[in-house]
């Protein structure tokens, strides 16, 4: 465990002062260096001020985490010279990061960070005693707070862009930095390329003057001299500034092929550690970046477009993408890596699942009115896009596992888009990457928990963000049913999770709970041989299953870690600046805990089977048409579903009832339970049972065949119907499986490896600290099996 999560201490603090200003626009120009595993380089920050916020009370307070009444000092800058942090201005007390300049190719060592005072934060960053204020306080200077952790910032400056050539032509006070930008920012959204265009020619425009700065352990500071307010503040600077080496938001690691590579493994701490930036999900911002890297490697990034490499000079390559959809600052992605593009041969419109139930008519995808979101180019109002039912989309992977890429992943795609294409309607995004990532990609790491980031699917062996997908390699193993389910989730998080997000990062569930549910609809839909019988019959099993883990959940968990919406009527708010606390956004232990994936599918499959699969999901499309692009609470969803049904198929239904019995109390559901016979006699599972039971038999009595064994053991003798014969299959392949042979090497390794993964989940269960280490080992040396026997066997 990494000693710096500790499990007392063990909430995320967000540190940023979004109430007063809002970044807008990020611009990114970065070189990677996989000698010093380093990337360095510049960020422009473009910034909008609330007008609300101009004359902040004295009440306010957030910044250094002092417990001095001392005034905050901060770095005084230099000519010439990069600001250096004097170790004698602060106190013992306070643990702040120098500032260690390194030479290109040197790894960067600096910066032990400590751990925050979970007491003093754990009602809110407001009520900390903390000594500058990011409001206005009279005489007092405005302070800038960015979410910032292991990085090494060299300078800030405020940018001139005023002195950018032609800027004058769209702006009315050209001489007007501030209003400039926000005039920039004011743009249409048919003018984005313009727009883009012009954010990065001011973001190479000269600086104007550095300003002082400071870090503590989890921010980055910032204020200019005589800037009172946050209007007064400049709203284009610049930072230069460099990653750490051991920095948490991304993973220096070598691929399947033994190439090195490094990537975003959605860390604790998001992507503080990739860039300054501010963390709240209300800070909703767009973005473009260039990043260089040696010509032989593919950099991918959550962009809107399939960028191509320039060749530059010395064997170097440069990429440039963009994102004109406003999303969070944790949504950001970047792998950098020797990796091979696959693509489909043939990628038309007509190759796709044929539609059956929940199909959606053209009126269903095309609703009137504009868009409730902030403006920029949506897909929901073209007509072309709202038609389109599978997206470009390509592959990438190291060269060693194109093969299976091919076999397996790439004839899934298609099918998947087409089949949330007919559930859900128009895709949010206008293409798919789908990167197989190392294999000892975290999902299943010990300091590696994501509870709070709807993006990443520690559970799942995936992870999802805008554009790009990052699918562990054990997907690609065995037949079909585990990849497809997984890329059907991935895909639904799309709509839930991306396009809608969740305004507090405690309620997962409206990401996770979404997906699992999801998953399913779209997997029996993709499935273009399975009849509508054979897919409920699948959905009843899967459900059967999660019923069985969600029961092992809640009796090996801490209660409150099961409640879905933790902070109740507080779920939403902030403190004055914006700041806030994410509850046990540290805690190790979230990483093993399915509990907001279960109970939130179960919860939605609770509403469809009450309200009626075709009123749900027609339900589900509108509510998608009204809330994309935006941020929401549960009692969003909740509210505007009861409001869209009949009176008469919501009988006890109630936002305050569901609350109390699905999302605010810990175990299983009421409802949940009265439903606990119905997902026992599952008949297929039951069937299934029975053939593994008379597997056992069979195992137990080997010298016998299997006709002697008995009728009482074999109840599918005779039986003639495809369900039967189904779970015959099954049986058969347990059978098979378990029946003793001579067994080579690659035999007992299996039997070995399955032992050591047996191991590993007692020592996480019972909390044998002393064994940590073997689960470290097993992790690293045996990834993809634990994750195809912890999936499989959780089937979600």
């Amino acid at each position: 465990m990494d000693k710096k999560l500790d499990p007392s201490r063990d909430d995320l603090p967000l540190v940023a002062n979004t109430s007063h200003i809002l970044v807008k626009h990020y611009v990114l120009d970065l070189d990677v260096d996989f000698e010093s595993q380093v990337i360095e380089g510049t960020i422009v920050l473009f910034l909008e001020s609330g007008n609300r916020f101009k004359k902040r009370s004295s009440s306010t307070e957030v910044a250094c985490p002092s417990e001095s009444n001392e005034a905050c000092k901060f770095r005084m800058p230099e000519p010439c010279q990069i600001p250096v942090t004097n170790t004698k201005t602060f106190s013992s007390k306070i643990g702040y990061n120098d500032f260690v300049i390194c030479g290109k190719g040197e790894k960067d060592t600096s910066g032990k960070d400590g751990n925050h005072d979970n007491q003093e934060q754990a009602s809110g960053i407001s009520s900390s005693k903390y000594c500058c204020d990011t409001g206005n306080h009279g005489s007092e200077e405005f302070l800038l707070v960015l979410d910032c952790c292991d990085l090494s910032v060299l300078k800030v400056e405020e940018v001139d862009v005023a002195a950018v050539p032609g800027i004058e032509k769209f702006t009315r006070s050209p001489k007007l930095r501030n209003q400039i930008v926000h005039e920039l920012m004011a743009l249409p959204a048919d003018r984005w390329r313009e727009q883009l265009d012009y954010y990065a020619r001011c973001s190479q425009a000269p600086g104007c003057g550095e300003l002082l700065f400071d870090t503590d352990t989890w921010s980055l500071q910032i204020r200019k001299t005589g800037a009172q307010t946050a209007t007064d503040f400049p709203h284009a600077i610049r930072i230069q500034y460099r990653t750490k080496p051991q920095g948490r938001s991304v993973t220096w690691t070598s691929d399947q092929s033994g190439r090195p590579c490094v990537y975003t493994v959605g860390s604790p701490i998001n992507n503080r550690a990739l860039f300054p930036c501010q963390e709240p999900p209300v800070a909703m911002s767009t973005w473009q970046a260039t990043v260089r890297a040696a010509a032989s490697f593919v950099v991918l990034m959550s962009g809107e477009n399939s960028a191509k490499p320039t060749q530059l000079q010395e064997d170097y390559s440069s990429w440039h993408y963009y994102v004109t959809m406003p999303m969070p600052a944790s949504t950001f992605t970047i792998a950098v890596g020797s990796w091979t593009e696959m693509k489909p041969e043939i990628c038309s419109s007509n190759d796709v699942a044929t539609e059956r139930s929940f199909s959606p008519s053209e009126a269903d995808f095309r609703y009137i009115g504009v868009c409730g979101h902030m403006e920029y180019p949506c897909r929901f109002q073209k007509a072309s896009a709202t038609t389109q039912k599978i997206i470009p989309h390509r592959v990438f992977a190291p060269a060693c596992l194109k093969g299976a890429c091919q076999e397996t992943l790439l004839p899934l795609i298609p099918p998947c888009l087409s089949a949330a294409h007919s559930v859900l309607g128009t895709h949010p995004f206008s293409r798919l990457d789908i990167l197989i990532v190392p294999a000892n990609f975290s999902s299943l790491g010990m300091a590696r928990s994501l509870i709070y980031l709807e993006w990443y699917d520690l559970k799942t062996s995936s992870f999802c963000i805008p554009h790009i997908v990052f699918l562990s390699q054990s997907t690609l193993t065995g037949m079909s049913q585990l990849c497809g389910t997984r890329l059907c989730h991935e895909i639904a998080h799309a709509w839930f999770g991306l396009a809608i997000g969740a305004r507090d990062w405690t309620e997962e569930w409206l990401s996770e709970g979404f997906a699992t549910h999801l998953e399913d609809v779209f997997w029996a839909k993709a499935q273009q041989q399975l009849a509508p019988h054979e897919a409920r019959e699948q959905q009843e099993l899967r459900a059967c299953l999660r019923w069985r883990r969600l029961q092992d959940e809640v009796q090996n968990s801490p209660e409150e870690m099961q409640v879905l919406r933790p902070n109740k009527e507080k779920t939403g708010h902030v403190s004055d600046s914006g700041s806030s606390v994410i509850r046990h956004g540290l805690n190790p232990e979230k990483v093993f805990m399915q509990v907001h994936y279960l109970k939130g599918y179960f919860l939605l499959r609770f509403l469809a089977k009450r309200l009626g699969e075709d009123t749900y999901f027609s339900f589900l499309r509108k509510f998608v048409h009204t809330f994309h692009g935006q941020l929401i609470l549960s009692q969003d969803f909740l509210q505007m579903l009861l409001e869209n049904i009949p009176e008469e198929k919501r009988p006890e239904l109630s936002v305050g009832n569901i609350f109390r019995d699905w999302l605010e109390s810990s175990g299983i559901p009421q409802p949940l339970q009265r439903e606990r016979q119905a997902l026992a006699e599952c008949g297929l599972a039951q069937q299934v049972s029975a053939e593994v039971s008379a597997g056992d038999a069979v195992h137990a009595f080997p010298f016998l065949p299997p006709r002697a064994v008995g009728p009482a053991l074999h109840p599918w003798r005779g039986a003639r119907d495809r369900r039967r014969r189904r779970a015959t299959t099954v049986a058969k392949w347990v059978r098979v499986n378990r029946r003793p042979r001579k067994r080579k090497r690659k035999d007992r390794e299996e039997v070995f490896e399955k032992v050591r993964h047996r191991w590993c989940e007692l020592i996480v269960k019972h909390k044998y600290t002393k064994a940590y280490r073997d689960v470290e080992r097993f992790l690293q040396e045996d990834q993809e099996r634990s994750q195809r026997e912890s999936f499989s066997c959780i089937c979600s």
